[in-house]
């Protein structure tokens, strides 16, 4: 009776050991493919929008360098 209780144990747990060992085959797999796709979604949406942030940034040094020009003494002490 102990034997057949131990031979089943066994059994399942090959059984689990085997879904297991292809989930994570499965897994490297799936999460390379997804980063992947990923990184072509971003690229894809940072393109579409690279010229709105390109405006902005230039606008933003633009006001930065006003506001440094503000605070220069034109006239000598």
């Amino acid at each position: 009776m102990f034997k057949a209780v131990a031979i089943k144990s066994l059994a399942l747990k090959g059984g689990i050991h085997a879904s297991s060992s292809a989930i994570a085959a499965l897994a490297w797999w799936i999460v390379p493919i997804l980063a992947v796709l990923g990184a072509i979604a971003y690229v894809v949406w940072v393109s579409k929008f690279k010229s709105g942030f390109d405006n902005q940034t230039h606008r933003s040094v633009g006001k930065f360098n006003k506001f440094q020009a503000s605070f220069k003494d034109d006239q000598p002490k």
